[in-house]
């Protein structure tokens, strides 16, 4: 393979074949092409602004750019691996399609800097994606949340049936979780929307720049304090990888839920047939293929952040080739965290649960004896001892086989004289739900004003996300 660098004027002869097929990346970094050319229009129009190159030139480079960018969209562009990456690859057609003004446009940034706006770019717009997906998530949660306010399940810990809660308020734990995400992306976003460009190779360039017009052109805040941190930074794509993983686990998470939830033994749902497969052996068979890969491919996000922090670890100031292995995997998290998210949300709208099957496994698991223990402290009962009475009477319950509401009146009073049977009152476990109104509780009124909180705070945010 022979190969036409931008570098080639030092050297006597072409990389060997291996190394040109080794070191190229326009095979996968091809998808940067739309924020490389937005980074270059805005590169261009500024040299033009401060008369490095003619303002003549400047918009033939722009309309240059713009000819390239509709030929990729179109299908029609020529890429080359011997031009080795997407940023020459666009570099070489522009010169192609303007002549030698093309040449300029390099002026006063090295790769370094380019590359370094253009995947912030990138990164960029992929969260924004994803805040758009967790939008869509979240309001998913809520609507069947709103169905289920009054349905109530074994809410548990250590997976044992501890006490009893709302499926809406089961829903928004995870709302919660992802609306967690999206302020986390939010504030990552501060520290992504950062112009590199303008510190060049890494010392910065003697060409009168003006790195902030290209910073405001491209939407961004802010540029770089310190050319080689610019250039040698990574911080800002690992850190958004950290949130990918979040997003990714918060999902494993709930998926988990639904897997469990899926199975005849819970019995709390009915996989729709659209987000389920079957067996080739077992023809009665409904398997949460869909959110088993979910929970599968938490495990690629969390590899390709460990393998972007080994790659980083130990690199010395400003750039080396090894950073060139930040985008592959990053691409590959932008598609599954998209793509997880957006089926996930699809599963919960068409999930039909099963509050009967959630009723019945109320009935099991003493999930109301909290209750009796807080009966006990408003007869004057100090909690600890109050805790005891009530194990001594699931004790009892379990050895009659009875839940705690069937034991007698009598039974309850040989253990504990200050029960009276105002106590069945506090045993059933609709009250049980509806007396939790703490803030954040599971009752329903708690319930409400989680739910109107999210909307006062969606319908706060949804105009940017939409823009």
């Amino acid at each position: 393979m022979k190969t036409n660098q931008s570098w080639g004027g030092r050297f006597s002869a072409q990389p060997a074949d291996i190394v040109a097929q080794f070191t190229e990346s326009v095979s996968y970094d091809r998808e940067l092409y739309a924020q490389d050319i937005a980074a270059s229009k805005a590169h261009a129009q500024m040299l033009g602004q401060q008369q490095i190159i003619t303002k003549d030139e400047a918009n033939a480079l722009v309309i240059g750019l713009d000819q390239v960018l509709k030929e990729i969209e179109q299908n029609k562009f020529n890429w080359q691996t011997s031009l080795e990456d997407v940023h020459m690859n666009i570099e070489a057609r522009l010169t192609e399609l303007v002549g030698d003004v093309g040449k300029k446009l390099h002026t006063g940034r090295s790769r370094n800097d380019q590359v370094g706006l253009t995947f912030r770019l990138y990164v960029q717009d992929a969260i924004k994606g994803w805040q758009k997906a967790l939008l869509n998530l979240i309001s998913v949660l809520m609507t069947r949340a709103e169905e289920h306010t009054d349905t109530i399940l074994p809410g548990c810990t250590h997976l044992q049936p501890a006490q009893p809660v709302s499926l809406a308020h089961y829903l928004l734990a995870y709302a919660w979780m992802f609306q967690r995400d999206y302020l986390r992306l939010t504030d990552c976003l501060n520290r992504v929307q950062i112009s590199p460009l303008g510190a060049a190779a890494l010392a910065g360039t003697t060409y009168p720049l003006d790195p902030e017009s290209v910073a405001a052109a491209v939407g961004f805040q802010a540029i770089y304090a310190n050319s080689l941190d610019a250039v040698a930074d990574r911080d800002f794509v690992i850190e958004t990888q950290g949130c990918a993983a979040l997003i990714m686990l918060h999902l494993s998470r709930i998926c988990e839920e639904l897997i469990l939830w899926a199975n005849p033994n819970f019995g709390y749902l009915e996989l729709p047939d659209t987000y389920a497969t079957g067996s080739s052996i077992m023809p009665q068979k409904k398997n949460p293929d869909v959110a088993e890969l979910v929970r599968g491919k938490t495990g690629r996000v969390y590899g390709t952040l460990m393998a972007l922090l080994t790659t980083m670890k130990s690199l010395p100031l400003a750039y080396n080739r090894d950073m060139q292995e930040d985008k592959e995997g990053f691409f590959d998290t932008n598609k599954t965290v998209v793509d997880a998210l957006k089926v996930l949300a699809g599963m919960l709208q068409a999930v039909k649960f099963c509050p009967p099957r959630m009723a019945q496994a109320c009935q099991r698991g003493f999930i109301n004896a909290t209750e009796l223990a807080d009966y006990l402290v408003s007869k004057n009962i100090p909690f600890r001892e109050a805790h005891h009475i009530t194990g001594q009477c699931v004790s009892l319950a379990e050895a009659q086989g009875v839940k705690l509401e069937e034991l007698s009146l009598e039974s309850l009073t040989a253990i504990c004289p200050q029960i009276g049977p105002d106590v069945y009152t506090y045993l059933d476990l609709h009250n049980a739900v509806a007396r939790r109104e703490t803030p954040g509780g599971t009752g329903p009124k708690s319930v409400q004003r989680q739910l109107q909180t999210l909307k006062t705070w969606i319908e706060s945010i949804r105009p940017q996300v939409q823009s």
